[in-house]
């Protein structure tokens, strides 16, 4: 099974800028006017430019104010502060103090279009610090 993950942001030349600062993706495909694809991580990003307003799921409308998602995506850096310098550079908001667990470091983020993110350094083993 192969995944890939599809963001709607307001502006797309924005949405570009921002993912390759904050988070060193770089431009793939341009699918049509409104479609970039980011590549660099491990799994494909594509920027879905949708105007503020428009219907989304459940004719629900789009709206790009920081939002509760049921769904957050990890940026599983080897460093967590230079990465979060980075971010923050980029327009990241941070949202909360960097924690600690067993298995790595944690921090939470806004981008620009409202969307959840966490910076995440393992420690040890990492996730595997918690099974027994």
């Amino acid at each position: 099974m192969k995944q890939l993950i599809n963001i709607d942001v307001p502006d797309l030349a924005a949405a570009e800028r921002f993912y390759i600062s904050a988070f060193g993706l770089h431009r793939g495909r341009r699918l049509g006017a409104h479609v970039q694809e980011m590549l660099g991580g491990d799994v494909p990003v594509y920027l879905l430019e949708n105007t503020a307003g428009s219907i989304a799921a459940a004719m629900a409308t789009r709206d790009y104010q920081r939002h509760w998602m049921p769904i957050h995506l990890d940026v599983v850096v080897d460093h967590l502060e230079p990465a979060l310098t980075r971010a923050l550079a980029a327009g990241a908001i941070q949202e909360g103090e960097i924690r600690e667990a067993s298995w790595g470091r944690i921090v939470q983020l806004a981008d620009p279009f409202g969307h959840g993110w966490c910076l995440l350094q393992f420690l040890g083993r990492g996730y595997d610090e918690l099974c027994d």
